[in-house]
């Protein structure tokens, strides 16, 4: 069995023998779309299958059921995303150095951007999945944030911590949630903030997006700092 790092305890989940691997990419592929379209609870496998071009039986036979399918699925994204992280928020904290707060911020936001954005040409469906659950206070998505996103917010909110001492741990949580909030709404490619600005701010333009939210997140940071203090 080939395996897939889905979080940065080193868990795995099994997928698939080396031969089916690019059926099982189709299928989830497939899954994110519908998904995506339907819902957990209005998605089919049966729509899955006929969308992924493969027989309804090969879904069961490599994921069991429609929660170990949707799991898998978020596992497989999740993972692109929050290794990248960690490995850029790492790669900030050699030799004992201590990066800027902008430096930190951009390591959490680009991949989150960068990935939603490569995504546009399928209508951004993993991005309106992890918006939805991310949102959700349901068993099911909270577990799903808690094994797959909550270690890595747990390294940035140290870091934020670490870089800005003054920060308080409490502080340091809501920064990191309120952050958070600001990248699942810029993730997905709408075209919203091009229309309203008319034509000034692309959303699609990752470097100049980035600069905006490092700007914005690292001055709100900063302001409760100064809270704090005053």
């Amino acid at each position: 069995m080939i395996q897939v790092q889905t979080s940065l305890n080193e868990n795995v989940v099994p997928i698939a023998e080396k031969g089916d691997e690019s059926r099982f990419g189709a299928i989830l592929d497939a899954a994110e779309y519908i998904f995506a379209s339907s819902g957990y609870e209005g998605a089919k496998m049966r729509q899955i299958a006929e969308n992924a071009g493969v027989a309804q039986g090969l879904i069961h036979y490599h994921f069991g059921n429609k929660e170990k399918l949707f799991e898998s699925m978020v596992a497989r994204r999740s993972g692109h995303i929050n290794n990248r992280r960690a490995k850029l928020l790492d790669g900030l904290f050699v030799d004992s150095t201590t990066p800027s707060l902008e430096d930190v911020v951009t390591a959490l936001f680009r991949p989150t951007i960068e990935t939603g954005l490569s995504m546009a040409k399928d209508g951004g469906s993993f991005s309106r999945i992890l918006v939805s659950f991310a949102n959700s206070a349901a068993p099911r998505e909270q577990g799903l944030a808690e094994r797959y996103y909550d270690p890595i917010a747990r390294k940035f909110i140290n870091a934020f911590h670490e870089i800005e001492p003054r920060l308080t741990k409490a502080d340091a949580v809501w920064a990191y949630m309120f952050a958070i909030g600001v990248g699942m709404t810029m993730m997905a490619k709408t075209g919203r903030s091009l229309r309203l600005s008319d034509g000034v701010c692309d959303d699609g333009n990752i470097d100049e997006m980035l600069k905006k939210i490092v700007i914005y997140i690292c001055g709100g940071i900063r302001a409760l700092i100064e809270n704090t203090e005053n």
